[in-house]
């Protein structure tokens, strides 16, 4: 409890402005060279900043990296909640535009790469991205089994997120196009809504 307290007394010097600046940067300095050639340097540059602050604000780039990917997600999967299933996912996709959603995708496509020659930045993509998206995934596919629009036995509810990022990196591998809401839309009416039986 302790260490949680401190933490938070730890973020509190930057204020949400600063922090969305900040935050900002370090996703252009992503696009622009990459994981590998990102440095704390570049970011304190860029930023205005003293490495000091940014060391006190995040242990290191893994955790900056990943604090900035998730503060850039329009909306929390948690907050959703429309009253059913479809509705839910439906809202899960208007949440961003497709220029948004090409940009990331593009992005995260790149970082999938250096988590897999950097276990700081994947152990820190898990634990500030990866896995509260899944429990908020989760909480809508609950909701929808508890009212009854889904079988809690049925066997595709654990597979629901493989199957939305297997689309978002199938599409430009197979059509040569990034995704976008209207794929995404059809495809979890075509294919995530019958896998669950919805």
């Amino acid at each position: 409890m302790a260490a949680a307290s401190s933490t938070t007394a730890r973020r509190t010097r930057l204020t949400p402005e600063r922090e969305s600046e900040l935050f900002a940067a370090v996703l252009d300095l992503l696009r622009e060279h990459g994981y590998e050639a990102l440095t704390m340097d570049a970011v304190a540059a860029r930023t205005r900043s003293s490495k000091a602050t940014l060391y006190r604000q995040w242990k290191g780039k893994p955790e900056l990296v990943a604090t900035a990917l998730r503060h850039t997600v329009p909306v929390s999967l948690a907050d959703i909640d429309t009253g059913t299933l479809r509705g839910d996912l439906q809202a899960m996709v208007r949440c961003s535009d497709d220029d948004q959603i090409e940009k990331d995708t593009a992005l995260l496509r790149g970082l999938a790469h250096a988590a897999d020659l950097n276990p700081d930045l994947h152990q820190a993509l898990r634990e500030l991205l990866i896995e509260p998206e899944i429990a908020g995934l989760d909480a809508i596919l609950q909701r929808a089994v508890a009212r009854g629009e889904v079988s809690g036995s049925t066997p595709a509810l654990q597979f629901i997120p493989h199957m939305l990022i297997g689309a978002f990196v199938a599409r430009p591998l197979i059509d040569d196009r990034p995704m976008d809401t209207d794929c995404l839309e059809r495809f979890i009416s075509a294919v995530v809504l019958p896998a669950l039986g919805a």
